[in-house]
């Protein structure tokens, strides 16, 4: 058996227990804990620190498009669900209600925030006066609960962190643009930040949000063949406009009600990470998301110790004032090999050793965590070098997990064959649907595939609905999914 099967005994492999694998891998990098309370988990700095970088990535490109943050409550009186039908029916079968507080019943239950739009409508009811007002474009970084009855760490939980974009327009071009540029923002994020490649289109009716005109998303694809939503875009037309009377005087000095949007995307963009770019030595992180980018390993008998190390700590001041985010193992209690397996293990994308030997030559041993290629630099080239085998890793880890999905992704214009499909393989279908909810559920019911999006630009444009076989009024990716 090899060192690598040995060191990697404790992680299932993703061909024995896809889902076995994932929580091994989540516990074994030391990414979460579970916390007392049903269907939470506990963020390790790790993994928060992940978050922290997805939300310091997307915070600057909100701000860059006009939008601003802002906090409103977590708790939400039940009134305000009670406006909007749609809303309250989508989300009650979810919702955990404070009804007592100080040690007195309350006269309104209080939702736990599922989401802001009631809240955020209440406020902007305020907030609008005139069409000077808008467009009003606002963010917030907060905290959701949404009870599940089936939990998994960072897929689904039943509280979890997210980013919700909340905005006001005077009419339905200028919300829709806002729609649309911030769906952009999601799948140009996914793309180059994450190197998750993303399949972007509008929901079907069934599967929009509730409250929503039409919604939006990028749907990725997991490495067991299921989707993960990885963000999702609503055009709320006047729905909540009307339901909380956001209204504005126009030019003509006439009262007319706001079109809205909301956005947003979670922590589930972690477990996405993990499902689509690790593999059974562990996590395989994309650089630009990464807690630590380069880990530096000086190697070498104890009597060259300290004159490496000294080096070492001289490189890694180099790569520190350059940016990168690098960190030194220099403990003597563990060897090389225990720390080469632990750092691929947490998924750190380049590993740089550094002994006497490589002292003498005047270079520095980079590995990279996803093709393990090892390239011998010069030391005087080595902070160039480092940057440029990150940016490799980045595009080899998103050409592979689009390789993957292409692989994965067939086209069937019945359910027969999308049946016989997803009994041989893993993946999404392409087929052709002819607007029914029946046909529709019928899919759902027969093969445990939803309707991931109509995407935007299908490899083709199928003719006929795969349950009825009627003349399809769109092309629809299905998929099973978290």
């Amino acid at each position: 058996m090899s060192n690598e099967k040995q060191f990697v005994k404790e992680i299932t492999p993703q061909g024995e227990d896809f889902s076995r694998w994932y929580i091994d891998v989540i516990k074994k990098a030391d990414l979460m804990s579970y916390s007392p309370v049903r269907g939470c988990i506990v963020f390790k700095p790790d993994s928060y620190e992940i978050w922290e970088n997805i939300q310091r990535e997307l915070d600057g490109r909100f701000k860059e498009t006009g939008h601003r943050n802002a906090y409103f409550p977590m708790f939400i009186p039940e009134s305000f669900f009670q406006k909007e039908k749609d809303h309250i029916e989508g989300f009650n079968p979810e919702l955990p209600w404070v009804t007592e507080a100080g040690g007195e019943k309350l006269e309104e239950r209080l939702a736990i925030r599922p989401t802001s739009e009631t809240m955020v409508g209440h406020m902007y009811a305020e907030w609008i006066n005139s069409y000077r007002d808008l467009p009003l474009l606002i963010n917030q970084w907060a905290n959701v609960v949404r009870w599940e009855k089936r939990t998994q760490p960072f897929l689904r939980t039943s509280e979890f962190l997210w980013q919700e974009g909340h905005t006001a327009h005077e009419d339905e071009a200028d919300a829709r643009r806002e729609t649309m540029q911030m769906l952009e923002i999601y799948k140009d994020f996914a793309e180059n930040f994450l190197a998750i490649p993303v399949i972007i289109g509008q929901k079907t009716p069934s599967e929009k949000f509730a409250g929503a005109v039409d919604t939006y998303s990028i749907e990725a694809m997991m490495k067991d063949g299921k989707a993960v939503q990885a963000g999702t875009s609503h055009y709320l037309g006047t729905n909540f406009a009307v339901a909380f009377d956001i209204k504005y005087l126009d030019r003509e000095n006439q009262h007319q009600f706001c079109h809205t949007t909301s956005w947003g995307v979670s922590t589930r963009l972690i477990g996405a990470l993990i499902m689509v770019h690790g593999d059974d030595r562990g996590l395989a992180l994309p650089p630009k998301v990464a807690p630590t980018q380069v880990i530096m390993i000086p190697i070498g008998p104890p009597k060259t110790r300290e004159q490496v190390v000294g080096r070492v700590d001289e490189l890694f001041k180099e790569l520190k004032q350059a940016g990168v985010r690098v960190k030194v193992d220099d403990r003597a209690d563990q060897t090389p090999g225990w720390k080469f397996n632990e750092y691929e293990m947490r998924g750190i994308p380049v590993r740089v050793e550094l002994g006497p030997r490589d002292m003498e030559n005047g270079q520095v041993v980079l590995v990279s965590r996803i093709s393990g290629e090892k390239r011998m630099v010069k030391q005087e080239d080595f902070v160039e070098e480092v940057k440029n085998m990150l940016a490799e890793i980045h595009q080899q880890m998103y050409d592979r997990a689009k390789q993957f999905r292409d692989d994965n992704f067939t086209s069937v214009d019945s359910l027969d064959e999308f049946k016989a499909f997803l009994e041989e393989k893993r993946g999404f279908a392409l087929a052709g649907w002819c607007g029914s909810e029946a046909c529709e559920a019928q899919v759902k019911e027969e093969t445990g595939a939803t309707s991931r999006n109509i995407p935007f630009e299908p490899v083709e444009h199928k003719s006929n609905c795969l349950v009825c076989g009627e003349a399809s009024k769109h092309t629809v990716v299905f998929g099973r999914a978290y």
